[in-house]
Formats: C-alpha cells, sequence, structure tokens
C-alpha cells in the first residue's frame, strides 16, 4: 500500500472526516449558488434569520449564525453598505442596534434563498424519506455528543 493509500485509509477510518467532507461539499455547492447574487454563505445565512426574526441583534445573529460577534459586526457593516439592511438603535439598550432587512434585502434574500433551497432539495433528493429522517437524528446525535459534557482527556502516551 503506498503512502498515499495509507493516508487516505486512516482518515477515511475516521468519522469525522466523513462529517467534513460533507459539509465542504454543502457549503461550497451553497457558495457557488449564491455567488450571482454577490452573497456568502455566512450573508445569506444573516439575511435569512433576519427575515425569520426581524430586529435581531448582532450578537443574537452571530449566535444563530455560528459565528463570532466580530464576524457578524463585519457582515452587518458590508450588508448595510449595500442597503440590503437597515440598524436603528434599540429602544431597551443604547449599545445595541436593531438590524432589519430592507425592501432590496428583501428581494435579494427571495431569489438567492430558491437557489439555497434547490442545493437543499438535490441533496434531499440523494435519501428516501426515512433515510433522510435518520441523518437528521444521526447529525443530531453527534452534534448533541460534540456540545455536551466532555470526558476527561487520556494521559497523552510517551
Amino acid at each position: 500500500m503506498s503512502a498515499e493509500e495509507k493516508i487516505r485509509a486512516a482518515v477515511d477510518a475516521r468519522l469525522g472526516s466523513h462529517i467534513k467532507r460533507a459539509e465542504q461539499a454543502l457549503m461550497a455547492e451553497k457558495a457557488r449558488v449564491l455567488r450571482p447574487f454577490g452573497l456568502t454563505v455566512p450573508q445569506y445565512a444573516a439575511l435569512y434569520a433576519l427575515s425569520l426574526a426581524p430586529g435581531s441583534s448582532g450578537a443574537a445573529l452571530a449566535r444563530t449564525c455560528a459565528v463570532t460577534p466580530q464576524s457578524m459586526a463585519s457582515l452587518l457593516s458590508g450588508l448595510e453598505a449595500r442597503s440590503l439592511i437597515e440598524r436603528r438603535p434599540s429602544p431597551d439598550h443604547a449599545q445595541a442596534l436593531i438590524t432589519r432587512l430592507t425592501p432590496e434585502g428583501r428581494v435579494l434574500l427571495l431569489r438567492a434563498d430558491a437557489a439555497a433551497r434547490e442545493v437543499e432539495a438535490h441533496l434531499s433528493a440523494a435519501f428516501a424519506p426515512e433515510e433522510e429522517r435518520q441523518l437528521r437524528e444521526l447529525l443530531g446525535r453527534a452534534t448533541e455528543a460534540l456540545s455536551g459534557p466532555r470526558r476527561p482527556l487520556a494521559a497523552p502516551q510517551e
């Protein structure tokens, strides 16, 4: 077995590598279909989240979109510069900004979301309905296993 084959076999034996490859393929395809709209996947995710929860703060959007608050602040500044969102001071918290889609943002999101939904429909079509349900359940369990309490690490072998 060649060195390359050994590496491939060892990596293939790792569950995390399969999850990572699937995630990379999904993000690459979404990036491809969102590019004509001038959106990145995180920008699309923020616009989509705002369509579901208008008035969200940057901190809430960062948590929802799984990015750092600093990344979200930069992302929102870019969307605001393109007039896709508007931010106003919160009446409840002087430091917080309330973010909403502009009419232009809503129109762009509708078009971009149709493209993103096609990617997800293509992915779903690879599975029978019961398989998709099982996949969702298994991925949920994987997320819970990695998000829950951790067991102590084994001592390094010398």
